[in-house]
């Protein structure tokens, strides 16, 4: 399929599409997510959230019968039904308002606001932008950019040339990418995407050496670096982008510079860059939520 075969007028009827769910931060998923970090905390109501936590709330819910054959639930209703069946979280940027706390009730509008097709050099690419509002009784907390990829079956996944980012890291934990991570991952984010639990279909339909470590565990792992580079304050912005698919079987690294803005990226066994962030630190970080340096 090529980018003559799509109807890209018809996907881009979905602009403007809008979500809008709810959901709760207990203390189960506050302290799994927690275990995930490998970060030992007893969280009660009030606490602040661990890092990351928005991407563990309102997933999309679908009956075993609603799901696509990736695991994913069907497209066509919130998102375009864009018929490239590789499906990847591309990036996106996030700007926090305020802290998310433990017991806290979330509303999270979402808003499709772009649909595009591009040529690369691994095929066909359709992009599809969303954007996502995460607000609570005492106001806004984040707004979050969300950029997804699909991408053609019959394109090799290969792996990026990226290089590694010119910036010397300054601090840097390693990582063991293994299944039981992924799976309690896509556990706590109700993430039914078989490229990242089930082996066979990563090898024998989307042609991957591995089980594929999230992008938003990446991300999440990047944001909570750039949080203790940062006094423990969230950045003022946060913007990240995968550069290359990162698998399972090997240990990987987080990473920060010293420049600023921070400089952050992952990196796999070989030194091969998986993802690149960007965070804008705040000038007054008692404006905003701590986590332990």
């Amino acid at each position: 399929m090529s980018t003559e075969d799509i109807d890209i007028e018809h996907l881009r009827g979905w602009i403007g599409r809008e979500r809008t769910l709810e959901d709760t931060i207990t203390p189960r998923l506050a302290a799994s997510l927690a275990a995930i970090l490998d970060e030992q905390v007893d969280f009660a109501n009030g606490a602040p959230a661990p890092t990351g936590i928005h991407w563990c709330l309102c997933p999309d819910i679908a009956p075993m019968s609603g799901l696509g054959p990736d695991g994913h639930p069907a497209r066509g209703d919130f998102l375009p039904p864009v018929p490239f069946p590789r499906r990847m979280w591309a990036g996106g940027e996030l700007r926090f308002s305020s802290e998310f706390r433990v017991g806290d009730r979330v509303t999270r509008i979402s808003r499709i606001d772009d649909v595009s097709v591009k040529h690369g050099r691994s095929g066909s690419l359709c992009f599809v932008q969303v954007s996502h509002r995460y607000e609570m009784p005492r106001g806004l907390a984040l707004s979050e950019r969300h950029d997804i990829v699909y991408r053609q079956m019959e394109s090799a996944p290969g792996a990026s040339t990226a290089p590694a980012p010119q910036t010397r890291a300054a601090r840097r934990i390693s990582v063991t990418a293994d299944p039981v991570l992924l799976m309690r991952y896509s556990a706590a984010t109700f993430n039914g995407h078989r490229i990242h639990y089930d082996r066979d279909y990563c090898a024998n339909v989307e042609g991957y050496p591995g089980l594929i470590v999230h992008g938003p565990l990446q991300a999440t792992l990047l944001l909570n670096l750039s949080r203790q580079e940062n006094g423990g304050a969230y950045p003022a912005s946060f913007a990240f982008r995968g550069v290359s698919p990162l698998f399972d079987g090997q240990s990987f690294t987080v990473n920060a510079g010293r420049s600023s803005p921070l400089e952050l990226w992952v990196a796999d066994a070989s030194g091969r860059t998986t993802m690149t962030a960007t965070a804008t630190l705040s000038s007054d970080a008692s404006e905003l939520p701590t986590v332990p340096a």
